[in-house]
């Protein structure tokens, strides 16, 4: 196994976020990444799953959860899930002046649907591929002619 300290530097800066895959099982079921937010940064944008559950572990800062409720601005230590559904939604961000460090682990659904309310967009992930829709491109389905 690895030494994660020793590959961070590795990690692209995607505007504020770095993420690194930790592991994944044989099965692809069941995975694990560590998130690390600069101050003023956020991971994606208010979205949820329908098929995968997430959880959340604070390893260092003080990073601030938008969920479907509230906010809700953690310690080091916490921990908090999010269900398949509306009620999983989530944004994480970094309001303080600290490096925030997040582990997310994913029970990975394959296939797999996320929404993004806010933007109108979908995405439909398979095999570990994204593929992002506008749901207002929705058409009807065409039944037996």
């Amino acid at each position: 196994m690895s030494d994660a300290t020793n590959v961070w530097d590795d990690v692209p800066d995607w505007g504020g976020i770095g993420a690194l895959r930790l592991a994944r099982s044989p099965s692809n079921a069941l995975g694990a990444s560590v998130w690390e937010i600069q101050p003023g940064g956020s991971q994606f944008v208010y979205h949820f799953h329908r098929g995968s559950e997430e959880l959340l572990v604070v390893l260092r800062g003080s990073p601030t959860v938008r969920m479907h409720d509230a906010e809700y601005v953690l310690a080091e230590g916490d921990v908090l899930p999010f269900p398949r559904g509306p009620e999983g939604g989530h944004q994480i961000r970094n309001d303080s002046d600290a490096v925030a460090r997040v582990l997310i682990v994913s029970a990975h659904a394959n296939p797999d649907v996320a929404e993004y309310p806010e933007t109108g967009k979908v995405a439909t992930l398979v095999d570990g591929s994204h593929a992002f829709f506008r749901a207002a491109d929705a058409v009807e389905h065409a039944g037996p002619e």
